[in-house]
């Protein structure tokens, strides 16, 4: 009975120990990843500059505005569709504009 109690215990040593280096190895493989990713991000970064990150980043705006500039109109309301707007202050804007604008008629 000994006998097999303590293969036992060394069964479960064993594969505590092997479960362990496993665990140990994933550890090891996912901060190596997020160093190649960190160095990777780094460097595209740098070769990119700040200027041009920022120039991207806003040059669908940009070009959205000299479109409707172009267009020559006043005034417009745009979405993408997942941002909530707050229609209330707008109509407010738009009724205070139709009663400033009959009133110097």
């Amino acid at each position: 009975a000994e006998a097999e109690l303590s293969r036992i215990n060394n069964a479960r040593t064993g594969e505590l120990e092997y479960i362990k280096s496993n665990n140990d190895l994933e550890i090891q493989k996912a901060k190596e990843m997020a160093s190649i990713e960190t160095s990777k991000f780094e460097n595209m970064v740098k070769t990119l500059g700040s200027e041009n990150i920022a120039k991207i980043a806003t040059s669908g705006h940009d070009n959205q505005l000299a479109m409707l500039q172009a267009l020559g109109l006043q005034s417009t309301l745009i979405t993408d569709g997942s941002t909530p707007l707050n229609l209330f202050n707008t109509a407010r804007g738009f009724i205070g504009q139709l009663e400033n604008g009959s009133s110097s008629s």
